[in-house]
């Protein structure tokens, strides 16, 4: 494996804070201070937030969790992991943060393995929170037992560990406005079996300024990638609307019949798990996508 890490920022992409996001921060009337937008759908995503028992990544622009070191191992395409960070955009990466806040596309050669939700350029500094915790609460794992054998053929698997990270009503780099994202992703697996979960609550925005984003709409510009990406081995899926404006339909589709929730198994080859619309992945690999309107 290269041991360089080749997501991290070139001097020539790092951020330059503008004038305007400085008169921002300093508005206490200004659309930082109006953080908000509506709440997920009621069902969707599994409990999170102080109540659930999270903790919190700082507030800070492209920062992100310390290493957690898993409970159990996850398999993920093949190879095992005992440790995740929880970064800030977007992204849950196996060994080593991942700082960098421009998406690229997957596969990412020499790259370090990730699951990405919603990779983009989030700034909690200007509103949200990005949440996380492990868990092998009873109530959570027969949950996702149920949420799992929906789209399961043959026996269910029975997760016996899970980790839960929720991006709650995030902001972009350089926001000039009120827009915000939720979304949340869940590792799970029983032991030989890993699987993946995303759920997307309201998307608003796909693109902070350094990315060539309107600051106004928080859209253009070098959008949001969904996915992951494996790593050793250059094996990788990218969810459809991927760096497109398209991006922001993943909560109005599914490849599992609930709009917003995506399903994968990802201890071997990727899967996708559910019925219907055929969408060719990344790897040559055919996956099958369930559009819910």
């Amino acid at each position: 494996m290269d041991e360089g890490c080749p997501l991290a920022p070139s001097p020539g992409q790092m951020k330059a804070l503008p004038i305007l996001l400085l008169l921002l921060l300093t508005d206490p009337w200004g659309p930082l201070g109006t953080c908000g937008g509506p709440r997920s759908p009621p069902g969707l995503l599994y409990p999170y937030g102080a109540e659930a028992g999270d903790e919190a990544t700082p507030h800070e622009d492209d920062g992100m969790s310390p290493e957690i070191i898993l409970w159990e191992t996850f398999s993920f395409y093949g190879h095992p992991y005992r440790s995740v960070y929880v970064n800030n955009n977007g992204v849950l990466s196996f060994g080593i943060g991942v700082p960098e806040f421009t998406p690229q596309a997957f596969p990412l050669a020499g790259a370090r393995p990730l699951v990405a939700p919603y990779w983009a350029d989030v700034d909690t500094r200007l509103g949200g929170d990005v949440f996380y915790r492990q868990s092998r609460d009873p109530r959570l794992l027969a949950r996702l037992g149920r949420d799992l054998a929906a789209v399961t053929v043959g026996q269910a698997p029975s997760p016996t560990w899970a980790l839960v990270a929720t991006w709650d009503r995030v902001s972009y780099f350089g926001a000039a406005s009120d827009k915000v994202n939720t979304f949340q992703a869940v590792l799970a697996t029983d032991g030989a079996a890993s699987f993946v979960i995303f759920n997307y609550g309201d998307l608003q925005w796909t693109t902070g300024i350094s990315n060539q984003g309107d600051p106004h709409s928080g859209l253009g510009g070098i959008a949001a990638q969904a996915g992951f990406d494996s790593g050793p081995g250059g094996r990788s899926f990218t969810l459809p609307g991927s760096r497109s404006p398209a991006v922001l339909s993943l909560g109005r589709r599914s490849n599992a019949g609930t709009p917003g929730r995506w399903i994968f198994r990802v201890d071997r080859a990727p899967t996708t798990p559910g019925p219907t619309e055929p969408h060719r992945g990344h790897g040559g690999t055919e996956e099958r996508v369930y559009v819910c309107g």
